[in-house]
């Protein structure tokens, strides 16, 4: 059964925003009570966060949808929507964030660290908020906005000082056993280790973690035996131990042409592997021909530079020298490192012929209008109620987007499409001026369309009828 997760294909979904409200105070007495519709609450956003206590993304594995909360609708007497509530993912310390295509989103390192994955959708305004000098009783409301949703990958890279590398049954499990307190599996055959084991080491005034990185074999750094998947988890570590076996069985097998294969797929796998410093440890000494074998690998591997170190993980020999050594390259290592720097915080004002949108004439005969704004405003109205479609027509002339249409060569009659190429709204441009309340007829309606809505056309024909009606009867002359 599968214990540990290293990469998993998360899909989630941010909460939509809840819609506004068009409502109409009513009490005894106050005849003109005025609009009171109020605003839809805003969708929950999905939030990744750094929890220390968390080491796999199992959970994610079984459960790969995840989902936020959509904000509540407006409602009458100003009552504003309930906000949707956040959907907090804890993740363990070292995940990368990706897209689909492979691109970094987020790296995620320390305690509490977040990335905010999905972001939950606007609420729609009530029709109290739309309300100005123009428009007293606006009719409508808008609607809220649909949270973002989409597919990540996301990928644990292990978080040490130290990695141990090495061939399976070198030895490494065990090593990792005595220096620190992690009680990884250890038995006599080949991949017993199949996830990192991490564990504490403390050598003098010195504290790091040391990592026991599954057995490599040739070929790892192209997937063979899992190697992308263990060579993941070395990435992160600041110093390199290559655990060699003195006392292996296999015939073909040495502690050098080991050590020589491991470094070439360190080299073939890159990430700046091979700048990181390295140790030796030649282990097993207690094994009959293991002591020999070490004394006459010994001068070869501390003529290439390195620091070559003699231990037993069975008989506790070496050890104390070896955790002190680490604790030295690690404490160089950190030092070299760059200090942290405080987060700036950078503004970069727009600039002033920014209008925020684009106006593009595509293949297909048909002007695109690309920006927040526009895209926004569009996918907040209601096209099933002509003052809110009157409403989006002002708010787009005053942006300046007519004026835009004219000087790409727009005319009356052409395509214009809002928004992406695979969710536009397209529509036919016809040129308007900026309206205002002499322009509105009843709530819901607006006399620029020219194809009103069924249930207005009727009201209008009822009025027209009534006039008739009371006209008729003005002039009727009795006998």
């Amino acid at each position: 059964m599968t214990t540990f997760v290293d990469r998993v294909e998360l899909h989630v979904a941010a909460g939509s925003g809840g819609h506004g409200c068009a409502s109409v105070h009513r009490e005894k007495f106050k005849p003109l009570g005025g609009p009171d519709g109020g605003n839809g609450g805003r969708g929950g956003d999905v939030i990744l966060v750094v929890d220390q206590s968390v080491t796999t993304l199992l959970d994610y594995h079984h459960s790969p949808h995840r989902k936020a909360t959509n904000g509540a609708p407006g409602a009458g007497d100003n009552c504003s929507g309930k906000d949707g509530q956040d959907l907090i993912l804890p993740v363990p310390d070292g995940t990368v964030i990706l897209d689909k295509e492979g691109n970094v989103l987020a790296d995620l390192v320390g305690q509490g660290t977040t990335y905010v994955a999905s972001q939950g959708g606007r609420g729609g305004l009530g029709n109290r908020a739309l309300a100005s000098a123009r428009r007293k009783a606006p009719g409508f409301a808008l609607l809220g906005e649909p949270g973002d949703a989409g597919d990540i990958v996301l990928e644990l890279k292990t978080v040490a000082d130290v990695a141990l590398v090495g061939y399976p049954s070198a030895g490494k499990s065990s090593l990792i056993s005595v220096l620190s307190a992690a009680k990884p599996k250890i038995a006599d055959y080949p991949f017993t280790t199949l996830v990192p084991n991490l564990g504490v080491v403390t050598a003098g005034s010195t504290v790091y973690t040391i990592a026991d990185v599954p057995g490599l074999i040739p070929g790892a750094s192209q997937g063979k035996g899992l190697g992308l998947e263990f060579l993941r988890h070395v990435e992160r570590c600041s110093v390199l131990v290559h655990v060699l076996d003195t006392a292996t069985l296999e015939s073909d097998r040495d502690p050098v042409s080991d050590l020589d294969i491991i470094e070439a797929e360190l080299r073939e796998y890159g990430a700046g592997l091979e700048k990181r410093p390295r140790v030796v440890v030649l282990n097993k000494i207690d094994v009959p021909d293991g002591q020999d074998l070490a004394d006459l690998v010994r001068p070869d591997l501390e003529a290439r530079g390195y620091r070559v170190f003699e231990v037993s993980a069975v008989a506790h020999k070496g050890l104390k020298e070896l955790s002190f050594a680490l604790a030295e390259v690690v404490g160089a290592a950190r030092a070299a490192k760059p200090k942290e720097e405080a987060t700036r915080i950078v503004i970069r004002p727009k600039a002033v012929d920014d209008t925020g949108f684009t106006v593009k004439l595509g293949d297909d005969g048909i002007y695109r209008v690309r920006g927040e704004k526009p895209e926004r405003w569009v996918r907040q109205t209601d096209f099933n109620n002509d003052e809110a479609v009157g409403y989006l027509a002002d708010r787009l002339n005053r942006l300046g987007v007519e004026e835009a249409l004219m000087k790409a060569g727009a005319r009356s009659g052409d395509g214009v499409a809002i928004g992406p190429e695979e969710n536009a709204v397209v529509f036919d441009w016809e040129p308007s001026v900026m309206a205002g309340a002499e322009m509105l007829g009843r709530r819901g309606e607006d006399h620029r369309l020219e194809e009103p809505r069924p249930a207005a056309q009727r009201r209008r024909d009822r009025d027209a009828e009534r006039d008739e009606a009371e006209k008729a009867y003005d002039d009727f002359e009795p006998f």
